[in-house]
C-alpha cells in the first residue's frame, strides 16, 4: 500500500520529495494519485500540476474518518502510484494534540510513514530524533525509512547514514542541495502553481534528481496504490446520501425561478489569481447536486455569467490584486446588483474581502471593493487553526443550532465603520478553537452566507444541498448595459481539479 511522507516539522522536505516522487512517476510514464493531509490549497496546487491528477485532501477534523478512508481507497485505486504527503510535524494536530495529525492520518489509513529530515547541521542526533518520532505516540506509526534533506557531503552523508544504521531505521536517499529544490512562498504559504513559469522545466529535473538520489528501488513500491474497497461507491455520492435532504428554508416559500438551462443551473465561481483556494470537491458536489459550475474572474472584469443563479467567492489572495479588482467595475457593480436582487452568495475568507466595503493591499493603500458589507479591511495580526461554529440563526446554508467544523487562516482583518465589537460580523456563528475565545463570527442575510472559515464541504454536504436549492428558488441576476457587452467572454465550465 502507499506510505505518508511526513517530517518533524514544517520546512524539512515533505513537499519537495513529494513532488520529486510525482514527477518520477509521470516521467516512468505512470499515473500517481497525490493526497495531502490538513486543511492545504497550496501545496495540492503543487502536486495536481505535476502529478497530472487532481490532489485529494484528507482531513479527519474538516471530514468525517469515513469520508477520509473511502476517498482515499476510492482515488487511490485509480492510479498506478499514490502518495500521501503529510502537514506539519508528523504529530502536530488540533492544539496540542495529535487529532488530525499525520500521525493521525497515517493510523487511520494504517499507512507506513517516510519521515524527511532536514539533517544540515547534526550527525550523530539524527538517531535521538528518528527513535523519538519512530517510538512517540500515541497513535503509534510504522516509520518505513528516511529520507535526508540538505546534507552537506559525503562525509556527512556516511555519518548520517551509520547513525540511521544504529537504530535500525533504512536510509531511503537524499534530497540534494539544487536550485529547483528552493521553491518561492509569501505569507501564506508556497507560490501558487500558476505563478511558477518554470515549473515544467523543474518537473524535469526534479524527476533527474529523484532517480540519481533517492532509493527508488525501496520507495516505488512504497507508492503502490489501496485496494478498492468492497462494494465502494463515489465518496461524492455517499456523503449526499449519509447526509440526506437538505430540509425546507427558513421563512416563507420563494416563487419558482425563471426558466432552467439545460445542464444544471449556473453558479459562478470567483476563479483566477486572486480567488483560488477551494477543494475539487467543491465543484463536483455542485454538480451532483445539480448546479453547474462556472468559472468567473473579477481580475479579468467579467459580467456574471449569463443566466447564473449563485456565486461562490472563495478564498484566495484579492488583498494582492486590491487594485485590479477596485478596478474591475463591472464585476463589481454585477456582484452588487446580483446581492440586491437576492441572488445566492457564499463567501469565504478572500471572497470575505470582495464584499466590504474597501480592501488595503500590503503597502496600505485602500481600495473600494463591491461595497456590499459593510467594513473595510487591512493588514493584522495571524488568525490560523481548526475553529468548531455554532450556527446562531437561520441562514442561507446554515440553520440555528447547527454544529460545522473549520479552519481560519488569514492575516487580514475587518474594520467596521462603526462600533468594534462587531469587526467579525453580524452574527452568522459563534466561533471558538483552541487558543481562540468564543466570539460572533460571519456575515448572513437571506442571500448572503459569509465567514472568515474555510470549509471542506464534503464534511457539510448539506450546505452545496442547500445552495442549491436557494438558486433553484432564485431568478437570473439583472443585467446592465455593461453586463451585456458584447466583450464578455463566454462563461467557461470549471475545471473539476481546483486548489
Amino acid at each position: 500500500m502507499s506510505c505518508l511522507i511526513a517530517a518533524p516539522c514544517s520546512g524539512s522536505g515533505k513537499t519537495l520529495l513529494s513532488l520529486c516522487l510525482a514527477a518520477a512517476a509521470r516521467q516512468r510514464g505512470q499515473s500517481l494519485q497525490p493526497f495531502k493531509v490538513g486543511p492545504d490549497y497550496l501545496d495540492p496546487q503543487l502536486l495536481t500540476a505535476v502529478a497530472g491528477r487532481p490532489c485529494r485532501n484528507l482531513d479527519p477534523l474538516l471530514c468525517d474518518p469515513e469520508w477520509v478512508r473511502r476517498s482515499f481507497h476510492w482515488h487511490g485505486s485509480r492510479a498506478e502510484r499514490t502518495l500521501v504527503e503529510g502537514v506539519m510535524g508528523l504529530f502536530d494536530g488540533r492544539g496540542p494534540s495529535s487529532e488530525g495529525s499525520s500521525a493521525h492520518v497515517a493510523a487511520l489509513l494504517d499507512l507506513p510513514v517516510v519521515l524527511v529530515v532536514e539533517a544540515s547541521r547534526q550527525a550523530g542526533s539524527l538517531a535521538a530524533l528518528v527513535r523519538g518520532f519512530r517510538d512517540h505516540g500515541p497513535p503509534r506509526v510504522r516509520l518505513a525509512g528516511v529520507v535526508l534533506n540538505r546534507v552537506g557531503s559525503e562525509r556527512h552523508r556516511a555519518l548520517l547514514a551509520e547513525a540511521l544504521a544504529a537504530i535500525e531505521v533504512p536510509l531511503l536517499g537524499l534530497l540534494p542541495s539544487h536550485p529547483s529544490l528552493e521553491l518561492p512562498s509569501r505569507h501564506l504559504g508556497l507560490l501558487p502553481a500558476r505563478e511558477l513559469e518554470d515549473l515544467g522545466e523543474r518537473q524535469r529535473i526534479w524527476a533527474e534528481l529523484a532517480e540519481q538520489h533517492l532509493a527508488m528501488d525501496r520507495l516505488w513500491p512504497l507508492l503502490a496504490p489501496p485496494p478498492t474497497l468492497p462494494g465502494a461507491e463515489d465518496p461524492i455520492r455517499w456523503t449526499l446520501v449519509q447526509a440526506g435532504p437538505p430540509g425546507p428554508p427558513p421563512g416563507p416559500p420563494a416563487g419558482p425561478a425563471a426558466g432552467r438551462p439545460q445542464g444544471g443551473l449556473p453558479v459562478a465561481i470567483a476563479s483566477d489569481a486572486a480567488f483560488h483556494f477551494r477543494y475539487p470537491e467543491a465543484a463536483e458536489l455542485l454538480q451532483a447536486v445539480g448546479l453547474q459550475p462556472t468559472a468567473w474572474s473579477p481580475l479579468a472584469d467579467e459580467p456574471l455569467p449569463p443566466d447564473c443563479r449563485a456565486v461562490l467567492l472563495p478564498g484566495g489572495y484579492p488583498e494582492l490584486h486590491a487594485a485590479q479588482l477596485a478596478a474591475s467595475r463591472r464585476s463589481l457593480g454585477a456582484l452588487a446588483r446580483a446581492a440586491a436582487a437576492g441572488l445566492p452568495i457564499v463567501a469565504e475568507c478572500g471572497g470575505l474581502l470582495l464584499l466590504g466595503q474597501r480592501l488595503e493591499d500590503g503597502d496600505g493603500h485602500s481600495h473600494a471593493m463591491a461595497g456590499v458589507l459593510p467594513f473595510s479591511a487591512r493588514r493584522g495580526e495571524l488568525s490560523l487553526g481548526y475553529r468548531d461554529a455554532v450556527a446562531s440563526v437561520d441562514g442561507l446554508v446554515v440553520r440555528q443550532g447547527e454544529r460545522f467544523h473549520g479552519h481560519e487562516f488569514h492575516r487580514w482583518q475587518l474594520q467596521p465603520p462603526g462600533e468594534a465589537d462587531v469587526a467579525d460580523g453580524a452574527g452568522l456563528w459563534q466561533l471558538e478553537g483552541w487558543g481562540s475565545p468564543r466570539r460572533t463570527e460571519g456575515w448572513t442575510a437571506a442571500n448572503v452566507h459569509a465567514s472568515w472559515l474555510h470549509l471542506h464541504w464534503a464534511g457539510c454536504p448539506v450546505i452545496p444541498s442547500r445552495l442549491a436549492a436557494a438558486a433553484g428558488r432564485a431568478a437570473p441576476p439583472p443585467m446592465s448595459g455593461a453586463s451585456c457587452s458584447p466583450v464578455n467572454p463566454a462563461a467557461r465550465p470549471l475545471e473539476s481539479a481546483g486548489a
